[in-house]
């Protein structure tokens, strides 16, 4: 396994007797020339207002492995890697309603236990056999599902053309769910958070939120925004999308849904619900989200954003998730009105690529209009689902009108079915309930045997490397310019800047080098940065004299904002936040990755370009204190890439991080396991680990599982620094 990964990483250097050619050779600076301060990542965190094209694959191999990742990365941002426990819904459907071609009936059931889906289920009248179903998410529509735009904005719709008949325009969700009942459809209309009937979470909190919430960000008993739900995936948008899942769930279960012929549709937040919910489940046969799918703006709402998401990719791939199966995408005179010239040939390319019938991409662009989801937009809609859902209609669709249902008709809290419980006490019991499913999930894949060691990590590493964004084999083509050289007598010292150009990312190196090397380097990580490996005189530190008088290279890298690694106003002991006053994490870190992640991709930098030397037999990776939880989660992602891991934790774990902003937060982090998560990652490597009181069990099963229980050295009790410098030089 190492060889080829060695194999696959190699590249074309040539040692000399004394120091590698590539280390030893001059460079002359160029105006091209890496420099620190080109590095991109010195560039204001990048925000939901900023452009995010995609790039087509070219060949269906490419695009296998870069879907799988991001739809990974859209389930472990939605807290649905794994997916939780699919608890009974108990679903309740009474109060029916009847009009002369459609009925309506009030439904909830129960997403999690206690917390409830609400909406309004429509069936057509005249129609036999399994119909096609229709999920409506609504979007941000004032009261939901019990919208009434009013007189006046009914009467513009009427004189812009935008609807053809007035109720229509005063109730255009009712609209499109009626009229679909009329084609023989099934439609579930269900509310989002805080909207209608949904109210245990209220609307101030789902989508207004900015200001902490102190009494919130207990480590014990938390709620929505901290810190500690944060590191454990738990936001709004997640548990709107798992409200969407269960909602397939519930009309899957009902006996007249065609399961094969199950679409999406809404507008607004509505859209994203439509394209996250395609993206994260295979059962929908088509979908067609509304003014949501462009390459600007990505959703302004706290109910559209979570971290993780869109960290180098954006709506329009997300969207692409779903082909090669019937898109269709409408678009009005908002962020989505340049869809035709960007994105939509993009996943007409792709569609083209995975042999894709050339219908079953569409975009209908109606930018005479705002932000909407009118008749226009709707009878697009209606005619994309009766071609691929085979409705079977008359084309042209024209819609007709319709009595209205008035909020006593709609809503499913009557009589006997009261409200549930509701405010912050739920909102703290929910969360505690989705923490405890999700710990007793990751206990059940803590690992036994060989077998139970591979499920834990591909459950475990794929939340982590969704999280961290890139493994060692990951890392593209390195260029280095040497800037300083010097011949010291029994070893060769050099100061030089690696450049992976393609992601215009530039580590600072110093490495010093013995002229009889064993082939074997030390990559060593410390708050210091390359100021760790000397001593007060400039010398090398007696650590790094050791090693050298063993014939081990020894590289210090200079991490993210650390020492030569950084510019003015860059902080090193804090993450930077996008430029919105609310402060909530996933509006930074749905678009960016953190510090602390940027900062193992530093690592994983330094350790491939140690290892692409012609001639390197070993690379060894250590840090402790400051340094632990970056030289930690570095390992993880090294895999067998770094042979002897050493890492003094000094008893930190994530857990323990009170702002979303510290140097060290890691969003979903604490989900997958925490610290010893990434050290357990790392069996059967030998690792050497200090600072703990005792082993925590989730590392010491996996060396056992791994059958390599002596791998993993532990100091005996009063054990000096020493010895693990030792152990790593044996």
């Amino acid at each position: 396994m190492r060889r080829a990964l060695i194999a696959l990483l190699a590249a074309p250097f040539v040692l000399t007797t004394c120091a590698p050619s590539s280390w030893a050779a001059e460079k002359p600076a160029t105006a091209k020339s890496p420099a620190v301060a080109d590095d991109a990542r010195f560039a204001p965190p990048k925000d939901l207002n900023g452009y995010f094209p995609f790039t087509p694959p070219t060949t269906k191999e490419a695009w296998a492995k870069r879907s799988a990742a991001v739809r990974t990365q859209t389930l472990v941002s939605q807290g649905l890697w794994p997916m939780p426990t699919r608890t009974p819904l108990k679903a309740v459907v009474h109060g029916k309603v009847e009009r002369e071609d459609f009925t309506v009936e009030r439904v909830y059931f129960e997403s999690f236990p206690g917390f409830f889906v609400t909406g309004s289920l429509f069936r057509p009248k005249g129609f036999d056999g399994p119909r096609p179903t229709i999920l409506c998410p609504h979007g941000h529509f004032k009261d939901g599902r019990f919208y009434d735009a009013g007189e006046a904005a009914m009467k513009v719709q009427l004189d812009t053309g935008a609807e053809k008949y007035a109720l229509s325009g005063r109730f255009p969700l009712q609209a499109r769910c009626i009229q679909l009942a009329r084609l023989g459809c099934i439609v579930f209309h269900y509310d989002m958070l805080g909207y209608a009937d949904s109210q245990q979470i209220s609307f101030d909190v789902a989508h207004k939120y900015g200001t902490k919430r102190p009494e919130f960000e207990t480590k014990e008993n938390w709620g929505l925004f901290s810190p500690q739900a944060e590191s454990r995936l738990q936001h709004i948008l997640g548990l709107q999308t798992w409200n969407s899942i269960r909602a397939l769930d519930f009309v899957e279960s009902l006996p007249d849904v065609d399961p094969k012929r199950i679409g999406v549709t809404g507008a607004s937040g509505g859209g994203t619900q439509t394209f996250l919910l395609g993206a994260c489940d295979p059962r929908p046969a088509a979908i067609v989200p509304a003014v949501m799918v462009s390459t600007a703006m990505q959703g302004g709402c706290t109910c559209e954003n979570s971290c993780v998401l869109r960290v180098d990719t954006g709506n329009i791939e997300l969207a692409g998730l779903f082909a090669p199966k019937p898109l269709g995408m409408i678009a009005a005179n908002d962020w989505t009105k340049e869809i035709m010239t960007k994105g939509y040939p993009e996943l007409q390319q792709l569609y083209k690529l995975l042999g894709a019938p050339a219908g079953n991409v569409a975009a209908f662009p109606y930018i005479q209009y705002p932000h909407n989801y009118n008749y226009v937009s709707r009878a697009a809609m209606y005619g994309f689902f009766n071609e691929h859902l085979k409705f079977g209609a008359k084309t042209p669709i024209v819609e007709a009108d319709f009595k209205p249902l008035t909020r006593d008709e709609l809503t499913v809290w009557t009589g006997e079915h009261k409200p549930p419980a509701a405010g912050p006490d739920f909102e703290r019991k929910l969360l505690r309930h989705m923490t405890e499913d999700s710990d007793r999930q990751l206990a059940a894949l803590a690992p036994k045997d060989l077998p139970s060691l591979v499920k834990y990590h591909e459950t475990v590493a794929g939340g982590i490397d969704a999280l961290l964004g890139r493994r060692l084999e990951d890392v593209g083509p390195i260029e280095q310019e040497n800037l300083e050289k010097a011949d010291r007598g029994e070893y060769w010292y050099f100061r030089c800047l690696l450049s992976e150009r393609a992601r215009k990312e530039v580590v600072p190196v110093v490495y010093y080098h013995p002229k009889q090397w064993n082939k074997q380097v030390v990559v060593w990580v410390s708050e210091l940065g390359s100021a760790s490996l000397t001593d007060s005189s400039g010398d090398p530190s007696a650590p790094v004299k050791r090693a050298l008088a063993k014939g081990y290279a020894v590289a210090g890298p200079d991490l993210l904002g650390i020492g030569s690694h950084t510019v003015d106003g860059f902080p090193a002991d804090a993450n930077r936040s996008v430029k919105n006053p609310r402060l909530f994490a996933g509006f930074t870190y749905g678009y960016n990755y953190p510090l602390l992640a940027r900062r193992v991709h530093d690592i994983l930098t330094v350790v491939a370009h140690a290892r692409r030397h012609e001639g390197t037999e070993a690379v060894h990776l250590g840090g402790s204190g400051p340094a632990a939880p970056w030289v930690a989660a570095a390992g993880a992602q090294c895999g067998d890439g770094v042979d002897r891991l050493l890492v003094d934790t000094a008893g930190f774990r994530f857990a323990g991080l009170t702002d979303y902003l510290d140097a060290n937060f890691v969003p979903g982090i604490v989900k997958y396991g925490d610290l010893p998560a990434l050290l357990a990652l790392r069996a059967p490597q030998p690792t050497w680990l200090a600072g703990e009181t005792e082993v925590p069990e989730i590392v010491r099963a996996a060396y056992a599982a791994a059958g390599s229980p002596k791998e993993l050295a532990t100091p005996p009790a009063g054990a000096k620094p020493e010895a693990g410098l030792e152990w790593m030089l044996r």
